[in-house]
């Protein structure tokens, strides 16, 4: 019976915080293109850093997208010997700091694809990685079906992904999901679908344990191979498309 009642404290208590937050950003993908007074496209290998600083195979262009129906899509695929994507961001237009940050997304499926819904500290360019930070509020890579990544980086893990969670879901690959993180100055909840499955909160925050508190901006992309996504890729799954519904941000 006390475990009963504490699980009903939960649930009113997530359901007030849910009431008492305001939508602050919203991106519904009106339109036929991406509206780039919000977001930026990120392009090429990443050279200097090529391969994106995980041997990631794909050259990111601004073609490899299209809105339309009020949703993005991000198609990987394959031409010639190239693997080309679209990865874009929020980067010095929509910042944020604390709130709830949310995605619903359609995955794409096979050995080699690496979707993610991300944010990086707003400081990036004067400090680095990864003593900016890193919010991973989903990841997913087609050689592990099934699965959900939710990982934070940071200085004291030396950018290693140690906090983190992997979660089984049976039927994540079908239709669209919701992945979601609640980011306050004291802690990070992860959810899948509203099902609460990482939660961060280390005892001791440093610059180097709790880079999170200062803005940080919003990351959409589909990686293609990699040290995380592959290294094998599968080229008779391309393309793949990685779609995404709607993104909010409540405060």
């Amino acid at each position: 019976m006390k475990k009963y009642i504490l699980f009903l404290i939960m649930i009113v208590q997530y359901s007030f915080a849910q009431q008492q937050r305001k939508l602050v950003w919203e991106e519904n993908f009106n339109g036929s293109s991406l509206n780039e007074k919000d977001w930026n496209f990120e392009l090429g290998d990443g050279c200097p850093n090529c391969g994106w600083g995980n041997n990631e195979r794909q050259l990111y262009t601004k073609t490899n997208h299209k809105v339309a129906n009020n949703q993005l899509t991000i198609v990987g695929k394959k031409e010639g010997n190239t693997y080309t994507s679209t990865r874009i961001t929020t980067q010095g237009k929509k910042e944020f700091q604390y709130g709830r940050f949310e995605a619903r997304a359609k995955l794409p499926v096979g050995q080699g694809v690496w979707p993610a819904f991300w944010m990086l500290g707003s400081n990036i360019k004067q400090v680095g990685w990864p003593l900016c930070g890193e919010i991973d509020i989903l990841e997913y890579v087609g050689k592990e079906p099934h699965m959900v990544f939710t990982s934070l980086h940071t200085q004291a893990s030396h950018g290693n992904t140690i906090n983190t969670k992997k979660t089984k879901f049976e039927n994540i690959e079908k239709g669209f999901h919701i992945y979601a993180v609640e980011w306050t100055k004291d802690k990070m909840d992860f959810f899948v679908d509203d099902q609460l499955v990482y939660t961060f909160q280390p005892e001791q925050k440093t610059e180097a344990t709790w880079p999170y508190n200062q803005p940080f901006y919003l990351i959409v992309n589909m990686a293609i191979g990699g040290n995380f996504g592959g290294p094998e890729v599968d080229d008779t799954i391309l393309p793949q498309e990685f779609v995404i519904d709607y993104i909010r941000v409540y405060q």
